[in-house]
């Protein structure tokens, strides 16, 4: 790569990562519970690069003016808007069908998926027809491979709690009901648990200077941006700085990680009153892979100033001004903050665990509760009646129908703080989650005698089975490389129809597939294997194993391969 390029990077150690890496991880989860999954990214394996220049060669862009388009592939500007629109199948047979509807008989549950090889193989080899089916994540990793490949610079990025703001007027609205239950969005603006998406390292020629380096792209099909499902390149400077007049589709990206969120009592048919104003709840802990190592790096503040800061407020009414000057419509209830009733509160609620939420075992949460020790409130006794409730957190912020319910009463003198336990059964939740395994648990409460509601949230993710992966420490090109996978049932419920893949870069030829049958609780089941390692290096051993119950438990193991001996 030479200095002149348009996506020259001055590292060795990042050129390494973000061109050379063939594998990886995407962050998932929940801000205060982030899973790592390995990713294989096999930009380098065989035929991958003849399937990305297939891939610009399908593109609308191509089809409409194959000239025109040449001409431009010197452009990485343009090179990226082709492939993020590309990767989704929205406008044209794209390499990915997303799929948010939990059913996935048609083809592999997002969750199934190890590395982009066997995508991109697969849609090749069907003479362009889109692959079923791709979540954030999958859209996020396949073009990181692509781009890698065409030898720009790329990371995957996750932000957790990630606005999906639709009309651009930097609020999402949330609502419950008096029991305590989240309603459906009364628009397409939600808060997704994470959303994931790529960086580019480019110099931006079209922008004013000060805008080069890390670059804002996402192949996932939320918008359209010039007639297209396709997003980016923004800056990621621009949007730490509020310059959302800058291309391209900046205003999307800074929502996503700087919105407010504004919840809502809703009864009656209307919004009644706010529950919570949160400045500082989107746009949490954005993580991408640490550059020659397996830890995660926090990356937020590349993004934004500290949240409170007197810098984040500030950018934040800039970004605001220029997005309302572009006709983008405010929030008609956002007048009704400045009353600021929902922060006076004489008394505060919170939820915790008590203990390791693990999938297939009851959970137990613990409600605490105290007075405010304010001279405003009154310093008699308080009653409290406490509506619980909980349900199945979508991937997309979205929530099933409620599976448990409770109410407490309680009483609370001046200055007094309690604890009160809360069961929340298996049977209650069993069969009634997402392939995520997350749960979010509501209460409201109300003052007896006063016009007070006050809301508690926790949200849980489940922690499902773990496997271990024993392989020696090194190994050697062509000579046998003894693998154990181990994966032991440690829940009271037994895992049905399980099956064990295995991939790898360098060290299997595609993948290797084992079913397992069903894993009777309490019991283990061992997997013992020879794989023949073709490539030197670093490199990582990816195995998933799925079941009716459970979609995604994962393990790797990174393995150095020597090259093989001189005879």
């Amino acid at each position: 790569m030479i200095t002149e390029d348009d996506v020259y990077l001055p590292s060795e150690i990042l050129l390494q990562e973000y061109i050379m890496m063939d594998y990886g991880f995407v962050y998932k989860g929940h801000e205060r519970f982030i899973t790592s999954w390995p990713w294989n990214y096999g930009q380098f394996e065989e035929d991958i690069i003849d399937i990305c220049f297939e891939i610009l060669n399908r593109s609308l862009y191509f089809l409409e003016n194959p000239a025109k388009d040449y001409s431009q592939r010197n452009n990485v500007v343009y090179v990226c808007r082709v492939v993020s629109a590309m990767i989704n199948s929205n406008d044209d047979n794209g390499v990915l069908q997303g799929n948010w509807s939990e059913d996935y008989s048609t083809g592999v549950s997002p969750l199934e998926w190890n590395g982009s090889v066997a995508i991109l193989r697969q849609w090749s080899a069907r003479g362009g027809q889109p692959v079923k089916y791709g979540q954030c994540w999958v859209f996020a990793a396949v073009m990181c491979t692509v781009m890698r490949c065409l030898g720009v610079p790329t990371r995957v990025v996750s932000n957790f709690r990630s606005a999906h703001n639709v009309d651009g007027n930097l609020t999402i609205d949330t609502y419950y009901d008096r029991n305590a239950e989240m309603l459906s969005a009364k628009k397409q603006d939600k808060i997704w648990n994470f959303h994931v998406w790529n960086e580019c390292w480019m110099i931006r020629k079209d922008l004013p200077p000060g805008y080069n380096g890390w670059q804002v792209l996402d192949p996932t099909p939320q918008q359209t941006s010039s007639g297209l499902f396709c997003c980016g390149p923004a800056s990621v400077k621009a949007i730490r700085e509020g310059e959302v007049h800058l291309a391209y589709d900046t205003p999307f990206v800074y929502a996503e990680v700087n919105a407010d969120e504004v919840i809502w009592l809703f009864g009656d048919g209307q919004a009644q009153e706010i529950l919570a104003h949160n400045g500082s709840s989107i746009g949490k802990e954005i993580s991408t892979k640490m550059a020659g190592s397996d830890q995660r790096q926090n990356i937020t503040s590349f993004y934004k100033y500290p949240e409170g800061s007197p810098e984040e407020r500030s950018v934040f009414i800039k970004a605001s001004r220029k997005m309302l000057r572009s006709g983008r419509t405010f929030s008609p209830f956002l007048d009704l903050l400045g009353s600021g009733g929902f922060r006076n509160q004489p008394v505060w609620l919170q939820l915790h665990l008590a203990g390791t939420p693990e999938w297939g075992q009851d959970l137990l949460l613990k409600l605490r509760a105290g007075r405010v020790p304010d001279s405003a409130h009154p310093r008699g006794p308080i009653r409290l009646e406490v509506r619980f409730c909980a349900q199945a957190l979508l991937h997309n912020g979205g929530t099933r129908e409620p599976l448990w319910r409770q109410t407490v009463h309680l009483n609370l003198d001046f200055g007094e703080e309690i604890q009160w336990p809360l069961l929340l059964p298996y049977n209650n939740y069993r069969n009634k989650l997402t392939d995520e395994k997350l749960i979010r648990v509501s209460g409201i409460a109300k003052v007896e005698g006063m016009r007070r509601f006050i809301l508690v949230l926790k949200d849980i993710s489940l922690e499902l089975p773990h496997l271990s992966i024993e392989v020696p420490e090194r190994a050697e090109v062509g000579k046998a490389l003894r693998v154990h996978v181990t994966l032991t049932n440690t829940r009271t419920v037994a895992l049905s129809h399980c099956k064990m893949v295995l991939e790898g870069s360098g060290l299997i030829h595609g993948q290797i597939s084992n079913d397992l049958g069903t894993l009777v609780a309490g019991h283990t089941i061992q997997i013992h294997l020879d794989l023949y390692p073709f490539k030197a290096g670093l490199r990582q051993l990816q195995v998933r194993v799925s079941s009716s119950e459970v979609k995604d438990i994962k393990g790797y193991r990174d393995i150095y391969v020597a090259a093989a001996r001189a005879s």
